[in-house]
């Protein structure tokens, strides 16, 4: 289970997982398992899956703590996305994360990355 405040659908923002699990926490009186994005666990799985060396990955996202800061908690470089979830009156610049470079589209995350290489 995730632990996401909010998606985006279609121009709407609405509630994820993770606001549904923390009422179920509360019920329950028990302590929900992350297994997704910024859990250690999610991105320690894709890394062995892949073969590489976390100072060697990347995170690209629209997700300024889940998919950046998740990234960058591990070791990771994390790059904001400006797309998707990304809201340019929260995101930029976040009161608490830095990315470590910002792109209007995936083409040019890959041409960040190439020219950084």
């Amino acid at each position: 289970m995730g632990g996401g405040k909010y998606y985006k659908d279609g121009d709407d923002l609405v509630l994820d997982v993770g606001a549904y699990a923390k009422a179920l926490e509360y019920a329950c009186d028990c302590k929900m398992v992350v297994c997704g994005k910024p859990n250690k666990l999610f991105y320690d799985q894709a890394i062995r899956l892949l073969g590489v060396n976390i100072e060697d990955c990347v995170m690209i996202g629209d997700d300024i703590i889940s998919d950046v800061g998740g990234a960058q908690a591990l070791g990771m470089k994390g790059v904001q996305v400006r797309t998707g979830k990304y809201r340019a009156v929260y995101d930029e610049p976040h009161s608490e994360i830095t990315p470590d470079g910002y792109v209007d589209n995936l083409a040019e995350a890959v041409d960040l990355l190439l020219s950084n290489n």
